[in-house]
């Protein structure tokens, strides 16, 4: 993939130079000057471009020249990410409009992002770079369970273009959807019995096998062999799962991460270090993907604030607070700072090779009727 050119060259160069950084976890804290840089630019380009950030700017009283290190990031105006719910905010004209997504699945509010080519384009280098980073490219012929909505003709859903896309790092013998679209009458149904056989063929094939998409439904996949007498699998060890999405809606039915990798292991026989989540939404699209030893590692393209849940004030590491989101990449909408409904503890100290700080998501804070793409698949998986 090429690199993607910013809008304007001379307004957004050190965005640009940040955000193609190739290596994601190198020298970390010595990009803190080009991130500051790149986040006045990142404002200056909103607040010209953008009515609502305007005056959200100039309501705070805030002004760019005010970032002077970076524990000045806290104090940059944030956005709900449930904001983007109820409003359609942009600020690029409709013409440059080069994809636009929404987060929710079959029911609830539906947070909308519009995206320029940049923006999209540079997320996707991001996952190209990290990929690359834990050597996950492969030139080998690969089968793919998704637990993912299957394509529907038009289809915005979030989720389910991430990971469509995620199949391009190992050519695709075989693609099979764990939730099936059976037409716009009866929708999406989760099909447990059609990814069983799946994963028995996948193990017949002798390839390797990715598998994508909801936690929750791999679980309930996994857990169902368990429960029909079903002999463990022997996938490829060069198999990878790289899951996504939470279980937002099915808590009650989660399970820790040792507990869901141990039983993986057990009925497919892939290695942990092979089994991974990841962390994003379609409001923030900076990838953050477990390391080996199942930590979100904070690439240099962001930085990440836990607030406390009363005053919002910033907390030290190892308190628990909401997620706060920040990059410089998104120059389609104002979203350069949200804060997320995610309850999170951010630290510094991890066992891996990766020397960057990362964070712990512990649950969403409080009880919402909006449903994410997790919330609609779970209701889903309760209809099986």
């Amino acid at each position: 993939m090429s690199n993607p050119q910013v809008p304007d060259e001379k307004e957004l160069r050190a965005i640009s130079e940040l955000c193609l950084k190739e290596n994601p976890y190198q020298n970390f804290h010595e990009t803190d000057e080009l991130f500051l840089t790149a986040m006045k630019e990142n404002i200056s380009w909103h607040y010209k471009r953008n009515e609502f950030y305007k005056r959200l700017i100039d309501s705070e009283r805030f002004e760019g020249e005010a970032l002077k290190s970076a524990e000045d990031l806290e104090r940059v105006p944030h956005i709900l990410s449930n904001f983007f719910k109820y409003h359609e905010v942009k600020s690029i004209t409709d013409e440059n409009v080069y994809l636009h997504l929404t987060s929710s699945g079959t029911t609830g509010q539906k947070s909308q992002i519009f995206f320029d080519e940049w923006t999209i384009k540079s997320a996707q280098k991001m996952v190209d770079s990290i990929f690359h980073s834990y050597n996950w490219n492969s030139e080998e012929r690969t089968n793919y369970l998704l637990f993912t909505y299957e394509p529907e003709e038009g289809s915005k859903l979030g989720t389910a273009y991430t990971d469509n896309f995620l199949c391009k790092y190992a050519p695709v013998n075989e693609v099979h959807y764990g939730i099936r679209y059976l037409g716009k009458e009866e929708g999406h149904k989760f099909d447990v019995f059609g990814c069983i056989e799946a994963l028995k063929k996948f193990e017949r094939d002798g390839i390797p096998v990715r598998v994508f998409g909801f936690p929750s439904f791999f679980f309930f996949t996994l857990s169902k062999m368990k429960e029909l007498g079903i002999e463990p699998l022997k996938l490829s060890k060069n198999s990878l799962v790289f899951l996504g999405g939470g279980w937002k809606g099915h808590q009650d039915k989660a399970i820790s991460k040792s507990e869901f990798y141990s039983l993986c292991e057990e009925m497919l026989g892939i290695p942990n270090e092979r089994l991974r989540d990841g962390f994003g939404s379609v409001e923030h699209c900076i990838p953050y993907i477990e390391c080996e030893k199942h930590n979100f590692h904070i690439p240099v393209w962001s930085r990440v604030l836990i607030r406390d849940v009363e005053s919002l004030k910033v907390l030290p590491d190892g308190e628990i607070g909401y997620l706060n989101l920040i990059s410089p990449y998104i120059t389609s909408a104002p979203a350069n700072s949200i804060l997320m409904g995610d309850l999170a503890v951010k630290r510094s100290d991890c066992d891996c090779s990766l020397n960057t700080p990362w964070f712990e998501i512990l649950g969403r804070a409080g009880i919402s009727k909006n449903k994410s793409c997790a919330v609609a698949a779970s209701e889903l998986i309760g209809k099986v």
